[in-house]
């Protein structure tokens, strides 16, 4: 029997190829190869750190940096990971610098870090929005957009990555445990008590939204 992990890879794979070759064209000096994989790959890193800090304009400043960190190392980069699972690591790194420094600002000054969502995130988040919903639905359905982000943001951050990654991501536990640098098993305990932590969180939410 062929395993979750090795199915994801073999369809990862054709992916991963381009990805190696426009890394190697970026290697050699070609820009234009590096755009690529930043249009590629910005919407789902902007996607990662909003999840991660619950703010749209901080996910968009990680986003930035990690790309600009990225180009900056292209030339270090050996493909011993794929370029997805290297890219991501990055990202979550600049996620988690912001995340301490948000939280430093609000000991020492006192500025909440549970603030409600930028409504821009919404926007950024709502392409799979049907034309044919109606008003209500749609608002019903970004009430829960934020709720359920709400929900993310209470998440002990160890949790927090693993869901991040899996669920929504989609990332292969061995993709999660290059990028985190974790045992498969720690990965799946986090992710058990993360789901768990939700579902209780979400019980809650929806009950009230309906």
């Amino acid at each position: 029997m062929i395993s979750l992990s090795k199915r994801e890879s073999d369809r990862n794979k054709p992916q991963q190829n381009d990805d190696n070759h426009h890394v190697s064209m970026c290697q050699k000096g070609d820009v234009n190869a590096f755009q690529v994989l930043v249009e590629r790959y910005q919407k789902k890193m902007l996607n990662m750190a909003y999840r991660m800090t619950g703010d749209y304009e901080e996910a968009c400043e990680i986003t930035q940096e990690a790309f600009l960190s990225a180009f900056k190392a292209i030339r270090k980069f050996r493909g011993e990971a794929s370029f997805a699972t290297w890219l991501t690591r990055i990202t979550l790194n600049q996620a988690r610098n912001q995340l301490k420094k948000t939280r430093y600002i609000s000991h020492h000054e006192g500025v909440p870090i549970d603030a409600p969502a930028d409504t821009k995130a919404n926007q950024a988040y709502d392409s799979t929005a049907s034309q044919e919903e109606t008003a209500l639905e749609q608002l019903e359905r970004k009430e829960l957009q934020s709720e359920v982000q709400k929900c993310i943001d209470t998440l002990p951050d160890e949790f927090r990555e693993v869901l991040v990654l899996r669920d929504i991501q989609e990332f292969s536990y061995d993709e999660i445990r290059d990028i985190l640098g974790v045992p498969e098993g720690t990965i799946k305990s986090r992710l058990f008590r993360a789901r768990e932590a939700m579902k209780n969180c979400l019980k809650r939410v929806v009950g009230d939204i309906r």
